[in-house]
């Protein structure tokens, strides 16, 4: 089951937020926002244009994720497509998985998609606690999945958001990270200090930002270990399946 749905190409006044602007013959295309200044932002996760604190990142396009000792890299593939859909971080035992997308400019998404996420996960069977954590609202989850023995167990996970100046940032948090605030410590630095460069096209609300592979250009942090490995869906598969009785 999808966890959040692209954006429709051809999507509709309905799909974003309606514009204040008067009419007139600079009024945005239908279906797409309006590219407009947006005051700085005082915390993390960042936009590109912000004042951003001076660390080595990795460029991998709509993010820049800062360099963490002893961090593992890994790109989402589609293997469809080809496209590289998103980016895990795997540090001390747990993974912190981020996608960034096009948003409305007049208002945030992220109350709605973690609504959406909230009744996938309770139609499989799991269970979702909607909690306030270090980035606002955050859902805390316990999904169902088979364990190798063919058992039926729960796999925490914590859903976190970011609403930013017409992008969103998702990030899913599995593994010890999930239960454990110590160990999530790391893995909530490096969210918090994500740079997302959403650009000035148009696109359509929920359009899945484009990544690529790390560049090794100026001001950018070595790559760690990066390797291609198939999109990643917190509600079915993952390496880090533990059985709860």
């Amino acid at each position: 089951m999808a966890l959040f749905r692209r954006g429709d190409k051809n999507a509709t006044p309905d799909d974003v937020a309606p514009d204040e602007t008067a009419p007139g013959a600079d009024e945005p295309e239908q279906g797409f926002e309006e590219d407009v200044a947006e005051p700085g932002r005082t915390s993390g996760p960042w936009d590109a244009d912000d004042e951003v604190p001076d660390l080595a990142r990795l460029d991998l396009g709509a993010v820049r994720v800062p360099g963490v000792q002893g961090m593992e890299l890994r790109m989402e593939v589609d293997q469809k497509t080809g496209v590289i859909t998103g980016v895990s971080v795997s540090l001390d035992e747990s993974v912190l998985q981020v996608q960034a997308f096009a948003a409305p400019r007049t208002e945030g998404i992220w109350d709605e998609i973690r609504a959406e996420i909230a009744q996938s996960i309770t139609q499989q069977g799991g269970t979702v606690d909607d909690l306030p954590g270090p980035f606002g609202r955050e859902l805390l989850a316990r999904i169902p999945v088979r364990t190798p023995e063919g058992r039926t167990g729960h796999r925490p996970a914590r859903f976190i958001g970011a609403d930013g100046p017409r992008w969103f940032l998702r990030g899913v948090i599995t593994g010890k990270a999930a239960v454990d605030p110590a160990a999530a410590e790391r893995l909530e630095q490096v969210f918090s200090q994500t740079v997302v460069v959403r650009g000035t096209d148009a696109r359509p609300p929920r359009d899945l930002l484009a990544l690529h592979l790390p560049e090794g250009a100026p001001g950018t942090a070595p790559a760690p270990d990066v390797r291609p490995e198939p999109d990643f869906d917190p509600l079915t598969r993952g390496p880090e399946i533990t059985e709860i009785r």
